[in-house]
């Protein structure tokens, strides 16, 4: 079936270079979305749009067997693209805030989309070597992580029916045509919260008159950094970065409030309870110290599951990695602290997954940087402008590793 790959090359990399030029934020993929239909149409999908918005879903059914859901993500991200490729991207848009935004495909979900629609076509062509049924689901809105609930909550399940597993990958910055696999936690949970802490204002010459917060916000954002150092045990990982602290207008001027903003990222449901309760414990009591006027106040947002690969699933799939590309192309993933909502669509379904990775980066450009130490410093990472998923093998790789996954589980015709 594999062999299908050089007739569908040409308008994979050709759907891949338009979709890089013509990026969409979360929510907003509505171009993408009416290319991707089109294009499993022809492959003689049954094709269900506008699902949580842009989501869309193509249903391939031949005879009896097992059902294989495999996924992509289809948004970019607000990032002015570095990259100098004949195809960069120069769009902007309006953001959800009316503010005018450049946008690229900085987290390679332009790879995703043109490999699934590539394993789409390669299964479609293919159906007579297999007994089952393929759903090929495209997620708008990853990178907000309300993408893949809003298909849920919009009745996805009623339209997927049951499914005995769910496939997913990410281009990731290793050796383009390498694959990792990784049984257990693989991606951290991810929780952003938003802290405003109250003083009271005044003159700047006064400072005895009020109560600063932007001393009482100093004072907050050192001791937050002790909870992942002296109550989290060293060999559980996590992390806590804030990334935000807004306060005043004037040099001379004490505000009455300043807003901190700060991300946590887990890897089990206990590690993250501790360290939200560990964070209103001592935002409340640095305000409390500081004689804060009222409580602070705490507002969750953008949350991200814990993407826990299914370890027999994972075996299955990394055997079936190792039989098709052979062991010097497959490899161990490391733990990631970047965060997905993919595992949001298979527990909704009750559904095992696994998640794995792809490298996109030139092997050559990165064996040179790792032999001169320059891995960090040289290889731009997911979200960088600069990164830019070289063609090949990458696409040829990611389509293979979804078609011989579902084919794991797809009956024999």
């Amino acid at each position: 079936m594999l062999t299908g790959l050089d007739d569908i090359r040409g308008w994979q990399e050709d759907f891949y270079r338009t979709l890089h030029r013509n990026p969409e934020l979360s929510h907003q993929e509505h171009t993408t979305a009416a290319a991707v239909a089109e294009r499993l149409r022809e492959c003689g999908y049954e094709v269900h749009e506008k699902i949580g918005g842009t989501g869309v879903v193509g249903i391939l059914r031949h005879g009896d067997g097992p059902t294989v859901l495999l996924r992509a993500d289809i948004d970019a991200l607000p990032v002015k693209e570095d990259t100098a490729l004949p195809y960069a991207s120069t769009r902007t848009t309006t953001d959800p805030h009316g503010t005018e935004v450049p946008v690229m495909h900085a987290c390679g979900h332009d790879v995703h989309t043109a490999c699934l629609l590539g394993a789409a076509a390669l299964l479609a062509d293919g159906r007579n070597h297999w007994s089952g049924r393929v759903v090929a689901l495209f997620q708008p809105a990853e990178e907000v992580g309300d993408g893949a609930r809003r298909m849920i909550d919009d009745g996805l399940a009623g339209i997927v029916g049951n499914v005995d597993v769910a496939l997913a990958q990410h281009v990731l910055p290793f050796p383009s045509g390498q694959v990792g696999t990784r049984p257990g936690p693989v991606l951290a949970a991810a929780e952003s919260m938003r802290i405003t802490v109250h003083g009271r204002g005044g003159h700047g010459s006064m400072p005895q008159a009020t109560v600063d917060p932007v001393v009482l916000a100093a004072m907050i954002v050192l001791r937050l950094q002790t909870i992942v150092a002296r109550e989290i045990a060293p060999a559980d990982p996590a992390v806590l970065t804030v990334g935000s602290i807004t306060s005043g207008t004037k040099s001379n001027v004490i505000d009455d409030h300043a807003v901190l903003q700060l991300n946590v990222r887990t890897y089990s449901d206990r590690t993250r309870t501790a360290i939200l309760d560990a964070i209103r414990r001592i935002v409340t009591a640095e305000c409390q110290a500081s004689g804060s006027p009222k409580d602070p106040d705490f507002d969750v947002f953008d949350h991200f599951p814990a993407t826990d690969n299914d370890p027999a699933t994972t075996a299955r799939v990394r055997a079936a990695f190792d039989d098709h590309f052979g062991g010097d192309r497959t490899f161990d993933l490391p733990l990631q602290t970047a965060s997905e909502d993919f595992s949001d669509i298979p527990t909704a379904l009750g559904a095992p997954y696994t998640y794995w990775g792809i490298g996109g980066i030139d092997p050559d450009t990165y064996r040179n940087a790792e032999k001169a130490g320059r891995v960090d410093d040289d290889i731009p990472v997911n979200h960088s402008p600069h990164f830019a998923p070289v063609i090949q093998p990458t696409l040829d790789t990611g389509t293979q590793t979804l078609t011989t996954a579902a084919l794991a589980w797809l009956a024999p015709s």
